[in-house]
């Protein structure tokens, strides 16, 4: 209720001009995001095209959550994941529209890649993965551009947190 009570009393939070442009990064990175999965569904064969010596495009579907953690063919527990994300951005979105303006562009770039890979959850029922870092025969996890926008901005966060103090 609390949570509600505040929203309501920040009404105009969303019209700040600031947070717009934020939206607007938002919505880029999902656009990016969406066009980079959908260029590669369309055009994966089954097989892996090789990049150069380091990486390759292999279309994976992952049904688990961040690099393929918690897995299964459980649709209830897929399920529960996925209105726990949802939960998690709606969350997400409250502590954006609460920050200041470096950590809104931070709440920006990890709440963009988490609607990219959310939205495939939803439709898709898994996540196309397709960037496979390698090295000789070591594999990175292979992810997505969502899934580097989520990372760039929890490093980021964490960057910040470790080296400027308030």
């Amino acid at each position: 209720m609390k949570f509600l009570t505040k929203l309501k009393e920040k009404k105009n939070i969303f019209i700040k001009k600031e947070n717009i442009y934020l939206f607007i990064l938002i919505i880029v990175i999902f656009l990016c995001d969406r066009f980079t999965k959908l260029k590669v569904i369309s055009s994966f064969n089954d097989n892996i095209i090789y990049i150069n010596d380091y990486i390759n495009l292999d279309l994976i579907w992952n049904i688990g959550i961040g690099f393929g953690f918690f897995s299964t063919q459980s649709s209830l527990f897929y399920n529960l994941i996925t209105i726990l994300i949802g939960l998690v951005i709606i969350f997400l979105v409250y502590v954006f529209l609460s920050s200041k303006k470096i950590d809104k562009f931070i709440y920006s770039i990890i709440i963009g890649g988490a609607l990219g890979n959310f939205y495939d959850r939803v439709t898709f029922n898994a996540v196309p993965d397709f960037i496979d870092l390698h090295y000789n025969n070591f594999h990175w996890f292979t992810f997505n551009v969502a899934d580097i926008f989520i990372t760039l901005g929890v490093i980021t966060y964490i960057l910040k947190n470790f080296f400027v103090k308030e």
